[in-house]
């Protein structure tokens, strides 16, 4: 609850932040480069070793003396004008299991305001045969803060497409901070 009010207050101070700036719309443009960092908020009082796959996003979870850590951050390029080709990369560390994560996907931006986003992300589990493969789709809106930072509050949700490991989907909130250059 504490994440989801933080969250809450930095999405007013960044709207209030973009509303007082002039922006020139290029931080989207064709030729630029994006790095993003983002943080998810999935479940309901539960832990899934499945509901942390795939993970490219920093959280820390701990429930009933599991404790789930992850850290990743994503990277892409636009190119052409509010079109992003995405690539990620994460660790998390499930009460002592080890999965490694990748992603790859592309990222538009509606309006320049309004970022979509589709991929497909998958993980490598520690001592597991089967491994997860998700579909993830991701909209949101970004704040942007002057021309080289945005916080992209948004909604995922990430469709499995191995059934042999499982076949529930995923949904969270997550709240992105990107850095644009």
């Amino acid at each position: 609850m504490k994440k989801l009010l933080m969250s809450a207050a930095i999405a007013v101070l960044a709207f209030s932040q973009v509303n007082a700036q002039e922006l020139d719309g290029n931080q989207t443009s064709k030729g630029k480069w994006l790095i993003e960092v983002n943080t998810g908020f999935s479940g309901a009082g539960q832990l899934s070793l499945y509901q942390h796959t795939a993970n490219t996003s920093f959280g820390l979870n701990s429930i009933e003396g599991t404790t789930i850590w992850s850290v990743g951050t994503e990277g892409g390029y636009f190119v052409m004008d509010d079109l992003a080709v995405k690539a990620g990369l994460g660790y998390t560390d499930y009460d002592g299991t080890s999965i490694f994560s990748y992603k790859l996907g592309a990222k538009y931006y509606v309006i320049s305001q309004i970022p979509v986003q589709v991929d497909l992300s998958g993980a490598s589990i520690q001592d597991e045969d089967d491994n997860p493969l998700w579909l993830g789709l991701q909209g949101g809106y970004a704040f942007f803060l002057g021309k080289n930072v945005s916080i992209e509050p948004g909604i995922r949700y990430s469709v499995s497409l191995n059934e042999e490991v499982t076949d529930e989907g995923i949904f969270e909130a997550r709240i992105g901070f990107a850095l644009h250059f």
